[in-house]
């Protein structure tokens, strides 16, 4: 496999893109407005800038819980999706540090321990954020409609995952904000990721095929009429 000029750009977007989302969470997260609503609105208009500029170049997962989610469904194949995820953990972890040199102080881990309540809590926002993010591929919105869904639903997906947890919806930025803990803030969005986009894919994405072989039997149908107004001249 040739690794070129398009190939290296993939990475890169996901590298940047996953550190300037990481950054902006960490940002607000630790800031005196940390509160959830404000954290979830800078997620979802970091995530929409960032589809917005790296959308065509990479898909801007900036998340490997929706990478391994499309890998499931097909989307991606397997080299490129764990180049996505390891540059998406780099990408979180370079953005820690910049902060930390920022604000000139370690940050202390925030993830706490396993527990059920949490990892639902996770998966139920990454499986909502999934969906749209799903909507979006399968019905080919434009740049800026995705951006959008993927924006509104990642804010939404946080929203509602936050009354029991932090409110991550992606293992990189639970590396990144220091709460990487495997049951939770890495299962939970990998779990969710999975479920939300085969649910969209099995259920709602092959609406889109019956209505397009629909499209021949309507244009055969309004050929018909034409036909008659021959036969009557004699």
């Amino acid at each position: 496999m040739v690794f070129g000029k398009r190939e290296a750009a993939t990475v890169v977007a996901e590298f940047l893109g996953t550190g300037v989302l990481t950054l902006l969470i960490l940002s607000v997260q630790r800031s005196t407005i940390g509160v959830p609503f404000f954290v979830a609105l800078a997620a979802g208009l970091t995530l929409t800038l960032m589809v917005f500029s790296f959308g065509s170049t990479s898909g801007s997962h900036l998340n490997p819980a929706i990478t391994i989610g499309m890998w499931t469904a097909r989307k991606i194949p397997t080299i490129k999706a764990v180049a996505y995820i390891v540059v998406q953990l780099l990408g979180a972890w370079g953005a820690y540090y910049l902060y930390t040199y920022f604000v000139n102080n370690k940050l202390q881990p925030i993830g706490g321990h396993f527990t059920g309540r949490i990892l639902v809590a996770e998966a139920v926002g990454t499986g909502l954020f999934a969906f749209g993010w799903s909507a979006a591929l399968y019905q080919r919105f434009s740049a800026a409609a995705t951006a959008s869904v993927a924006g509104i639903a990642y804010m939404l997906g946080i929203i509602a995952a936050s009354s029991a947890a932090i409110g991550l919806l992606n293992p990189a930025l639970a590396l990144g904000v220091r709460a990487w803990v495997w049951g939770t803030y890495v299962l939970g969005p990998v779990l969710g990721a999975i479920i939300g986009v085969n649910l969209y894919g099995l259920l709602f994405a092959e609406t889109k095929t019956v209505k397009a072989s629909a499209a021949p039997a309507a244009t055969a149908a309004k050929k018909a009429p034409a036909k008659r107004k021959t036969s009557r001249k004699k």
